[in-house]
């Protein structure tokens, strides 16, 4: 059968140099026909490299047959007899989970030079109760249960904290004011957070930052923060069954309404003050806001454990109503 053109959405490539024109091809189907023309959805492809499988009625690709044999110059490099058969869909290896992906990207990012700097170079120098430790000095991605209805979005990490332990909230002092409630509301496995080893498990919940580097004297500059937006953006769309979010400190806070604003889902922030004990709705989520659990608000009495622990009793409340109402 001499090489006839079928348009055809499905191109199996057999070979990244063009094969001579004209040739023949003998098949053991009709359904296969040499593409004898410049594929224009595929560019950078020549004549001969693409074999083109017509597709059924409903649009779905047929399976490909054998190519018997093909005819063509002695200079030719070699063609494999068989075109090789795609694996079932069913059969493909899963995409990795968003948070994975989301992970991954956060870990190896060096946007902000700054704030590389800083974070390296306070890994190097330590303090002296963690000269032994070895500081992750990277940017800290978010940690808990993808399935979590419950989101607390925090400001940065901390120097010796989560630089150094490489997870939210854990080897510092905010963690340990955080993590006794977590437990205490059923949010978190263990009452103490150390380490990333230490076993600790969230469930329902999933923390992450506003920032992924330890910013100097914890202020990240606004463009740092904007670096860090589509980070918060990604994890924010992966977490499909999310209800609550806890938004602690003021830059917490206004993190979550610019991803509203960039989401077109508000169109000013302005009505939405920041101050502890606020609860809004927005979008079918409920945006609390706490205090940051940071030494200045809780040794000074700013901040309380029971204040703090309203917060979280009240996310627990609206997380597991299973009305799907949001109640008052």
């Amino acid at each position: 059968m001499r090489g006839h053109h079928v348009p055809s959405p499905n191109p199996v490539i057999l070979r990244g140099k063009p094969l001579p024109h004209p040739c023949q091809i003998h098949t053991a189907d009709p359904w296969i026909f040499q593409n004898c023309r410049r594929p224009s959805l595929s560019p950078g492809l020549f004549h001969s490299d693409v074999f083109y499988l017509h597709g059924g009625g409903l649009g779905l690709p047929r399976q490909p047959f054998p190519v018997k044999s093909i005819r063509r110059n002695a200079s030719s490099p070699p063609i494999p007899p068989r075109v090789s058969q795609p694996k079932p869909f069913h059969q493909l290896p899963a995409p990795a989970p968003v948070h994975d992906q989301v992970r991954s990207a956060i870990v190896a990012c060096e946007l902000c030079p700054r704030l590389r700097d800083y974070c390296t170079r306070i890994g190097e120098i330590r303090r002296r109760a963690y000269q032994d430790h070895e500081y992750w000095a990277r940017p800290v991605p978010g940690f808990g249960d993808p399935n979590s209805r419950v989101l607390i979005l925090g400001l940065a990490p901390g120097a010796h904290g989560s630089n150094r332990t490489g997870r939210p909230f854990t080897g510092d002092s905010s963690g340990n004011f955080m993590y006794p409630i977590l437990h205490e509301t059923g949010f978190a496995s263990l009452p103490t957070a150390i380490s990333r080893d230490d076993g600790q498990v969230l469930t329902g919940l999933y923390i992450t930052a506003a920032a992924r580097c330890a910013p100097p004297d914890n202020k990240p500059l606004p463009a740092e923060l904007a670096n860090c937006a589509p980070y918060l953006d990604r994890e924010l769309e992966g977490l499909k069954h999310l209800r609550v979010i806890v938004a602690l400190g003021r830059i917490g806070f206004e993190a979550y309404l610019n991803y509203l604003v960039r989401r077109k889902l508000i169109t000013r922030k302005r009505e939405y003050e920041f101050r502890h004990g606020a609860e809004y709705v927005l979008s079918g989520h409920v945006l609390l806001a706490s205090y940051h659990p940071s030494n200045q608000n809780t040794q000074t009495g700013k901040l309380t454990k029971e204040m703090f622990r309203k917060i979280f009793k009240r996310a627990r409340e609206i997380a597991d109503d299973t009305t799907g109402r949001i109640s008052r």
